[in-house]
């Protein structure tokens, strides 16, 4: 596992963070360097092409690196993986924090896309279709997905911060073959039974400009869990890190969020 786990601040390394994609290595690097001020912090890679490899892939770091149980905080799929683990193995999880997650049942997700799309200029439009097509042919590489998810940042985004450094190194395998893996549990709910499996506390932090539904992760699983809350952010889209108007209050509550479990 060389260098799948990225160690900031001291021990006790109780808080690990899962980026998402699936395929975006080093997204969570510079929530992981805020929190390192105050936290023994894991930032954890994934590498492998499925979800169940993952999934393992994730017990191996944390049993390798963290001082568990950990507060695990996903963003996007991360909080899908994270939901997933902590059902499977719940003896590693003592806190659950889904940032921007996407919608647990595919009922709320229908019109996704179209948001996206309508919130580009019509030249942007025109090439995220575009981007899009190839992407959907499956002979697309790297740099076309990162082409892809720059556009998408922009939709999803309410005021991007552009200080904010890119440190995503995408890997285009991982995601087409984690993400039709990932689809396919949501589309059964089998996803979001996975709620009947998990123990700890889960809190969800959402952007209310995020074009992900907040009712998506809200609902579902305020039904499902004992100890669900969900906190939405005003001024704010997919990745609260990277909002200019709402950073600040994000990385507020974040840490609000772990001290209460540390």
């Amino acid at each position: 596992m060389v260098k799948s786990i990225k160690k900031y601040g001291k021990q006790p390394f109780r808080l690990a963070l899962l980026h998402g994609g699936p395929g975006a290595s080093g997204e969570m690097q510079p929530v992981a360097e805020e929190l390192a001020n105050d936290f023994g912090v894991l930032e954890l890679l994934q590498t492998e092409k499925s979800i169940t490899g993952q999934l393992e892939e994730l017990g191996r770091q944390l049993t390798e690196s963290a001082d568990v149980p950990v507060i695990l905080v996903g963003h996007s799929w991360g909080a899908w993986l994270g939901f997933l683990f902590a059902c499977r193995y719940p003896e590693f999880v003592g806190k659950l924090i889904l940032i921007g997650a996407g919608a647990f049942e595919s009922k709320y997700n229908k019109n996704l896309m179209n948001i996206r799309l309508s919130r580009l200029s019509a030249q942007d439009r025109k090439e995220a279709e575009r981007l899009i097509s190839e992407i959907e042919s499956g002979s697309c590489n790297n740099e076309v997905m990162k082409a892809f998810g720059h556009l998408m940042t922009m939709a999803d985004s309410y005021d991007y911060d552009e200080n904010v450094q890119d440190t995503v190194v995408l890997d285009m395998e991982v995601y087409q073959s984690v993400w039709a893996e990932a689809s396919k549990l949501r589309d059964s709910n089998e996803l979001v039974r996975c709620a009947d499996g998990i123990r700890c506390p889960v809190v969800a932090i959402h952007g209310e400009y995020d074009s992900h539904p907040a009712d998506g992760v809200e609902k579902p699983l305020s039904e499902r869990l004992s100890d669900f809350k969900m906190i939405r952010l005003e001024k704010c889209g997919h990745v609260p890190w990277k909002e200019s108007q709402s950073q600040y209050k994000f990385f507020q509550i974040l840490k609000e969020e772990v001290m209460q479990k540390l």
